[in-house]
């Protein structure tokens, strides 16, 4: 199973216009006894994690039952693995379904929490009885979790067999691979895809027994009219416009497969899965909502508030002596562009007074310019003119780790220099960026930058952020700014 698991009939639909161009037939009658008609009632709403996430939650708290001196440290543990099989991608379920495929991770995933635990467990206890019991009770969890997995796995493979779940989907070429995919398909549903429609520049091919609905830019109208939820790209003629079609909104959703150039050679890249032996690449798209971008807000407003009442001192301290310095007006005040393009106001204290607003919106660079006092430079080397923009970050204007905001003026003429320069926008601005911890920052090529932020938003994750901070924390240490 995959993230969604709806099914939707396919209908011979114009791709310009999304009308029928013939009237669908009508249902057959239902042959199926009483339980198998309910199952295709609700099933097909389900996702994977609804029945295995549970059953392992249940399974490592078994043990519990007879450990009642250890009930603490076994569903701490209990709570752990279900964490590392989430950030480890363990509850999406693979095309090719086996208990022996996904067993070292698990069982590495497994040993890992258990031995979290027991480090704790003797810290906090002296007795090596508890610790023992405890390692006995660890050990009969890692059993039963195989045990659910390979039960649950079953369960899986049965809907998929009996086409209770099959997730409709869009076959991107119409080559070799295109039509080995589609026939295998047909034949095998244990693999969970039904193939709705097929797109492909090079026009329709007589081999794929499914309709063409037009090039690689109707694909997302074609998963809007089919409700399609996987994206199989089989070939394609022009992989840059195939990488921007699937970044937009609605494909984006969608879970993408693909098949390898070379698929003759073994690939390294994760966990193998495969359709009838050709091998198959799981794309991670980006997921930039859900619980743990609300996670990523929860941990910005928690380091921003708390940062601005510790720092309110040091903040305070730097104020007065920039307006010793400068004068008046101990705040600068720039309009930048944050998330979906929206402009904002970004806060730093002044290290510099510009002559005009022309000036201050256009002029790329001040890292040598005369002007610039002696508190102006310790502030630009250590960085702590960027730290008003804690209330930025508290606004919600922006977040800690994420691509650097850029003036509207250098954003359109990036933009228009650049291809992938405006995918920075798909998340909010950063204090911090990766690639500002890189050495990219002052007069470092854009076309770089803008593939380190790209590079951070493909593969983002909470402890990606953490790096980037650390790596932050460190660069400002050593004075490393601009």
């Amino acid at each position: 199973m995959s993230q969604i698991t709806g099914e939707h009939p396919v209908v011979d639909v114009d791709p310009l216009t999304t009308q029928p161009l013939t009237e669908p037939a009508a249902p057959a009658a239902p042959r199926d006894g009483f339980i198998k008609r309910r199952l295709r009632k609700w099933v097909p709403h389900m996702k994977a994690y609804y029945i295995v996430l549970p059953v392992d939650l249940v399974m490592l708290s078994i043990p519990a039952i007879w450990t009642l001196g250890n009930l603490k440290a076994v569903l701490s543990m209990a709570l752990l693995t279900v964490a590392l099989f989430a950030t480890g991608g363990r509850y999406r379920a693979r095309l090719h379904l086996s208990i022996l495929d996904e067993l070292p991770l698990l069982l590495g995933r497994l040993l890992t929490a258990a031995a979290v635990v027991a480090v704790i467990t003797s810290i906090r206890h002296e007795d090596t009885v508890i610790l023992g019991n405890f390692l006995r009770a660890a050990a009969a969890a890692m059993a039963l979790v195989i045990v659910g997995r390979f039960l649950t796995g079953q369960i899986i493979l049965y809907g998929r067999r009996a086409r209770l779940v099959a997730h409709g989907t869009v076959l991107v070429g119409s080559g070799e691979a295109a039509m080995e995919l589609t026939d295998l398909l047909r034949r095998y549903p244990q693999y969970g895809l039904r193939v709705a429609a097929h797109v492909s520049d090079a026009g329709p091919a007589e081999g794929i027994d499914v309709p063409w609905r037009g090039g690689l830019d109707e694909i997302e109208n074609v998963i809007r009219v089919t409700g399609a939820d996987v994206l199989l790209v089989a070939d394609t003629s022009d992989d840059a416009r195939l990488v921007e079609l699937v970044r937009r909104p609605r494909a984006s959703r969608c879970d993408l497969l693909v098949v390898p150039r070379m698929r003759e050679f073994h690939t390294q890249t994760g966990l193998p899965d495969h359709i009838g032996a050709i091998p198959i690449m799981r794309i991670r798209q980006p997921r930039l909502n859900g619980p743990m971008w609300l996670m990523k807000r929860a941990v910005d407003l928690i380091v921003a508030a708390v940062g601005l009442v510790l720092l309110s001192p040091l903040l305070a301290l730097i104020a007065v002596a920039v307006r010793l310095e400068g004068g008046p007006g101990v705040l600068f005040e720039q309009q930048r562009v944050g998330r979906d393009g929206r402009p904002f106001v970004l806060y730093k204290f002044r290290s510099m007074r510009p002559r005009n607003e022309a000036e201050s919106a256009t002029n790329w660079s001040i890292a040598e310019d005369s002007r610039v006092g002696p508190v102006g430079r310790v502030l630009r080397r250590t960085s702590m003119d960027e730290l008003p923009q804690l209330w930025n970050i508290l606004r919600g204007d922006m977040t800690i780790v994420g691509p650097r905001p850029e003036r509207p003026y250098f954003v359109e003429r990036f933009s228009a220099e650049h291809r992938q320069y405006a995918y920075r926008h798909r998340v909010p601005a950063g204090l911090t960026g990766l690639a500002q911890v890189s050495g990219l920052r002052g007069d470092t090529p854009i076309s770089d930058r803008a593939r380190f932020d790209n590079y951070y938003i493909e593969n983002w994750s909470l402890w990606l952020d953490v790096k980037v901070f650390i790596r932050t924390f460190l660069e400002v240490l050593r004075a490393g700014g601009r």
